[in-house]
C-alpha cells in the first residue's frame, strides 16, 4: 500500500503540472478524479502515511483562528512607476551610466497580490503575503490550494521564491456570476477579489475560488549558481514553476519599448488583469552594484499603462478633514465604470486645482484613474454646460467642528487649526492603528468612526482602554465575541511593536516610516528621543532643520508628554528592538564569502556581518574590501590574490567574531 501511495502521488502530481502549469492534459478529468479518490481512500486507512504536500490537501479543509504575522527573511520592496517612454529611458540612461550596457528583461506586471513562497528539503513549507513588506501573513493553507503550485521540488535546498497570486478572469466571472445568484455584493476586480481569497481563514473557500500564480523573483540568485535573472526564470520552470511566458529578454530599453506596447495591445485579450510591465537590469552582478533605495531597488522599475479615462457629471464637491487638519476637495461624480471598478468619488486636490482646471458642480468632467488606482479629475467639460453650473467656493470654515480654516502663506492646502475636530481624532486614531504603523487588525477607518460617534475613541490613549467597554461593543451591531476578542489580542499584540512602529503612529509632522526607524536606531529609546535638542535632531544624517524642529516641538507638548506617559503605563514597548550594527573590524567594508564554512552557513554567517556593519556581495572585484574564504574555496579566492584583495580564514574570521561576543 505503501508504494501505491506514493506512486497516486508521483502521477497525480505529474497529471497535475501538466494540466496547470503546461495546459496540455494528458488524462481525461474522469480518470484524474478516480486516481484522487483511490488516494484520498488509500490515505485515509493508513493514516500514518498522511502529508501536508499530498494531492489531496489541495482541496482545503483546513480553517484558521487568526493569520499568524512572519517577519519576512528579507524585505519584500515595492517598485518605481515610469509612465511614459522619456521617463523608461530615463531610468536606463541612469543604470546604463553606472553599470555600462545592460540586458534588460520585461514581464508583465500581474494586478495580483504579492507573495513569498519557501521551500525545505524539496517540500513546501511557508507563504507569506507582502504585507507592509517587513513583516507578512502567513497563507500557507490557503496557496497550497492553487493547483499550479507544485507541492515537492527537486531542489533539496531551502529557496525562496516571490510572485503573484492573481484570479484568473475566467475564475473571477464564474465567482461573480456565483456571488449575484446568491444576493451577496460582487468583487470589483480580479486584484480585491484574489486578495479577499486569500486572506480567508476557511482554506476551502480559498480552494474554491481557483486562484492561480506566476513566479517571478529569486532573492540572492548568485547563491545558487545563476548569473542573470532570466537564468532564474528559466531554472523556475525546470523546477516545475508556473512562469509567464510573456517574459522577455531584451537587449536594450528600445526592445523594451516594443514589449509594452505589444502587451498594452494584448492586454484586453490575455487571460488575467495585467496593469504595466515590469523592467528588470538582467545580470544579477549589475543588479548588486546597482543597489536600492530605502523603498525601492535600482535595478527594476515598473512602467505603468495610460490610465483610462470615462465621462462623467460632477454632481457635488464635498471637503474632507485629514489628521493634521489638512482639508481636501472631492467632487461626488454620477457612477461610472473605470479601470475595473465603479466609481463615485474623485480626488480634486485643493482649491487652486478647481480653479485652474475651472470645474463647477453640475459639469460633465472627465476622470481617470492616477496609476489604476486612485480616482481624479482631468478637466472639465466646458462645451457641454448648459447655465446651471456653479462655480466652487471654498468653505471658510471646517466642514465638521466649524472652526475657521486657515491657509498659510505659500500653502497650497488650508487648515483646520482645532485638535479636537472630530475629523482630525478619527484619522489620528485609524493612521496610530494602520498597518505601517501599530498594525492593529480590525481597527479600521470605519470602526474608529463608529466607536469615536459612541464615546468610546477619543484619543489614541482610549484604544488601549477599550476593553472597559466590552459589553456595549458586543452589543453594536455586526461585532461578535470573537470579533471582540480578536480586536483586542491585535491590541495587546501592539504593545509589543518596535518603537519605530510607535514613531509612525504618532504622526508627528515630517516623520514618516524611514524617519522613524532611522530616528528609534539613533536613539534607542523614547525617553532619550524626547529629550534630544533641535541640535542633536539636526545632526543625523536624513533628518533635516523642518523635520528636527517638528519632532522637538512636537515631544515639547504638554498634551504628548501626558500621552506617552499613559502608553508607558500601558506597557506600550517604548525601545527600539531593531538588530543594532555593531562597531568591529569588518564596519564599512564590502565582503565577499566563498568555500564550505565549518560553524555557520553562507546566510548565517552574511547576516552575521552585516550586523557588524559590512556589506556582503557575491562576486570579487577591484571594490572588494576583504574575501573571507573556508573548505574548497574556487575562483574567487584565486581572484582575490590576482587583484591583491585582502582575505581571511573561517578561523580568523571567528577569532574576531569571538572578541566582539567578549567585548559586548
Amino acid at each position: 500500500m505503501v508504494e501505491r501511495i506514493l506512486e497516486l502521488r508521483k502521477l497525480l502530481n505529474q497529471y497535475n503540472y501538466e494540466y496547470h502549469v503546461l495546459d496540455k492534459p494528458t488524462i481525461p478529468d474522469t480518470e484524474y478524479d478516480q486516481l484522487l479518490r483511490e488516494l484520498n481512500e488509500l490515505e485515509a486507512a493508513h493514516p500514518e502515511m498522511a502529508d501536508p504536500n499530498s494531492p489531496t490537501q489541495r482541496i482545503g479543509g483546513q480553517v484558521l483562528e487568526e493569520f499568524a504575522k512572519i517577519p519576512h527573511k528579507r524585505p519584500m520592496l515595492s517598485l518605481g512607476n515610469v509612465f511614459n517612454f522619456e521617463e523608461l529611458k530615463d531610468f536606463a540612461r541612469k543604470v546604463e551610466k553606472e553599470v555600462g550596457p545592460c540586458e534588460y528583461v520585461a514581464e508583465c506586471k500581474i494586478d495580483g497580490l504579492a507573495m513569498s513562497i519557501v521551500y525545505q528539503h524539496g517540500q513546501f513549507v511557508q507563504a507569506i503575503t507582502r504585507g507592509d513588506g517587513e513583516v507578512g501573513e502567513d497563507v500557507t493553507h490557503n496557496v497550497k490550494t492553487i493547483r499550479s503550485l507544485p507541492m515537492t521540488i527537486p531542489y533539496t535546498g531551502e529557496i525562496e521564491l516571490r510572485g503573484e497570486v492573481y484570479m484568473p478572469k475566467k475564475s473571477f466571472a464564474e465567482l461573480n456570476r456565483q456571488r449575484e445568484q446568491a444576493g451577496e455584493e460582487l468583487f470589483a476586480n480580479c486584484r480585491n477579489a484574489a486578495a479577499g481569497s486569500i486572506r480567508q481563514l476557511d482554506s476551502k473557500v480559498a480552494a474554491s475560488r481557483k486562484l492561480d500564480a506566476f513566479w517571478y523573483h529569486l532573492p540572492d540568485g548568485e547563491e545558487y549558481g545563476l548569473k542573470t535573472h532570466y537564468d532564474s526564470l528559466l531554472w523556475f520552470k525546470e523546477l516545475g514553476f508556473k512562469v509567464n511566458e510573456y517574459s522577455v529578454l531584451c537587449q536594450n530599453i528600445e526592445e523594451v519599448w516594443a514589449f509594452i506596447e505589444q502587451m498594452h495591445q494584448q492586454r484586453d485579450r490575455l487571460l488575467f488583469d495585467i496593469d504595466g510591465v515590469v523592467v528588470k537590469v538582467n545580470d544579477y552582478a549589475k543588479q548588486r552594484q546597482l543597489g536600492f533605495t530605502v523603498k525601492v531597488p535600482k535595478w527594476a522599475i515598473a512602467y505603468k499603462f495610460p490610465a483610462e479615462e470615462a465621462k462623467t457629471k460632477l454632481e457635488d464637491i464635498f471637503v474632507t478633514v485629514g489628521r493634521t487638519g489638512k482639508c481636501t476637495p472631492n467632487a461626488r461624480l454620477t457612477q461610472v465604470f473605470l479601470a475595473g471598478t465603479k466609481v463615485g468619488f474623485a480626488q480634486l486636490h485643493n482649491e487652486e486645482q478647481i480653479l485652474s482646471k475651472d470645474i463647477r458642480i453640475g459639469d460633465m468632467v472627465i476622470v481617470r484613474k492616477a496609476g489604476d488606482i486612485i480616482p481624479e479629475v482631468v478637466r472639465s467639460c466646458p462645451e457641454d454646460r448648459d447655465g446651471t453650473q456653479i462655480p466652487y467656493h471654498f468653505p471658510k470654515n471646517c466642514p465638521v467642528c466649524n472652526q475657521p480654516l486657515i491657509r498659510l502663506e505659500g500653502e497650497a492646502h488650508h487648515f483646520c487649526q482645532n485638535p479636537d475636530c472630530p475629523a482630525r481624532v478619527v484619522e489620528s486614531i485609524a493612521h496610530f492603528a494602520s498597518r505601517d504603523a501599530m498594525n492593529i487588525d480590525g481597527l479600521g477607518i470605519k470602526k474608529v468612526e463608529v466607536f469615536h460617534e459612541r464615546g468610546w475613541l477619543n484619543s489614541i490613549e482610549d484604544i488601549y482602554c477599550l476593553d472597559q467597554h466590552r459589553e456595549e461593543i458586543l452589543a453594536a451591531p455586526k461585532f461578535g465575541e470573537k470579533s471582540y476578542e480578536n480586536l483586542m489580542a491585535a491590541i495587546e499584540a501592539s504593545k509589543k511593536n518596535s518603537l519605530e512602529k510607535l514613531l509612525t503612529g504618532l504622526g508627528i509632522r515630517q516623520v514618516g516610516e524611514k524617519a522613524a526607524k532611522i530616528l528609534a536606531q539613533r536613539f534607542q529609546t523614547m525617553d532619550a528621543l524626547m529629550q534630544a535638542t533641535v541640535e542633536e535632531l539636526q545632526a543625523i544624517k536624513d533628518i533635516g532643520t523642518i523635520t528636527a524642529e517638528a519632532i522637538h516641538a512636537f515631544f515639547q507638548e504638554k498634551k504628548q508628554q501626558e500621552m506617552i506617559a499613559f502608553l508607558k503605563e500601558k506597557k506600550v514597548n517604548m525601545r527600539c528592538l531593531l538588530e543594532q550594527k555593531i562597531e568591529s573590524v569588518f564596519s564599512g567594508k564590502t565582503i565577499v564569502l566563498t568555500g564550505s564554512l565549518q560553524l555557520y552557513t553562507r546566510s548565517e554567517a552574511q547576516e552575521l556581518l552585516e550586523t557588524m556593519g559590512a556589506t556582503v556581495t557575491g562576486s570579487v572585484s577591484r571594490k572588494t574590501d576583504l574575501v573571507i574564504y573556508g573548505e574548497n574555496a574556487g575562483s574567487k579566492l584565486s581572484k582575490a590574490a590576482e587583484l591583491g584583495v585582502a582575505t581571511m580564514s573561517e578561523e580568523h574570521f571567528l577569532e574576531e567574531v569571538r572578541k566582539l561576543e567578549q567585548d559586548h
